[in-house]
């Protein structure tokens, strides 16, 4: 059996596994981390069956960190906010519930599947085509993990019950963490151009190009777009910061474009 098939039946049958107590208990807690577990079990069987090399490791450690700083996250939101509304009429509904499982399953094999394919190449190395790559991937990370931070210590906050977070890099766009996880794919899709043969380069873009479509137009800013609007569309202080802040890009770049 083909190596990607393997791990493709892998990290869907784990998802499928764990949305049996999901269901059964009506938890949100292992619904986020699983995301995250997701990633980590795929990578370390891939790393397993590859070479071992150094550029094979320093792939590995990018996407366990990555991994290890969303899974705290998520495990620690998920434990102060006991419950997601986003599953709210979901968890209830076995077929909804179950698909979502599926989907989350399949779209992490999407999103890993650059990596994926850079493991199969036992003579991978570390060329200046990938330190680009492990420097964008560095950047998205921080972008993520300080974005997440200080809207977690926004939202804890008492003072800021029903605000919305207009500081710290949330002041240069409105969606920073998503632009950060955004980077992280670009950059480790980069980091493997210097191996990928044939078409590769191309079944390897779906990496990025599906988690970018997933954030841009589907299930990421879209939503919170809307949510945001139904909330607070009519506060003029609101409108004001929509006018003021760009959705995705930070306003530096904004204005120069503009110039």
């Amino acid at each position: 059996m083909d190596i990607l098939l393997t791990l493709f039946l892998i990290t869907v049958g784990f998802n499928l596994a764990l949305f049996i107590p999901a269901y059964l208990y009506k938890t949100d807690r292992l619904t986020d981390v699983s995301y995250a577990l997701s990633f980590v079990i795929l990578s370390v069987f891939a790393y397993a069956k590859s070479s071992h090399n150094a550029a094979h490791t320093v792939l590995l450690l990018a996407v366990l960190l990555w991994a290890a700083r969303l899974g705290g996250f998520l495990l620690m939101r998920i434990w102060n906010m006991k419950r997601d509304k986003r599953f709210d009429g979901m968890r209830e509904n076995f077929f909804a519930f179950l698909r979502f499982w599926l989907l989350q399953g399949i779209s992490v094999f999407i999103i890993l599947l650059a990596s994926l394919l850079y493991w199969r190449h036992p003579h991978a190395v570390v060329s200046t085509l990938s330190v680009v790559g492990v420097l964008i991937f560095g950047v998205g990370l921080c972008l993520e993990t300080v974005a997440d931070a200080q809207k977690f210590t926004f939202n804890q906050d008492p003072k800021n019950k029903g605000k919305w977070i207009d500081s710290g890099v949330w002041s240069k766009s409105r969606h920073p963490n998503y632009l950060g996880e955004m980077l992280v794919w670009i950059g480790l899709y980069i980091y493997g151009l210097t191996v990928f043969e044939g078409k590769e380069w191309l079944i390897g873009l779906a990496s990025p190009l599906f988690i970018m479509t997933l954030l841009l137009f589907v299930s990421g800013i879209p939503l919170l777009e809307k949510s945001a609007d139904e909330r607070w569309g009519k506060d003029k202080a609101y409108q004001a910061y929509k006018k003021r802040v760009p959705k995705l890009l930070p306003v530096f770049f904004w204005r120069r474009a503009t110039k």
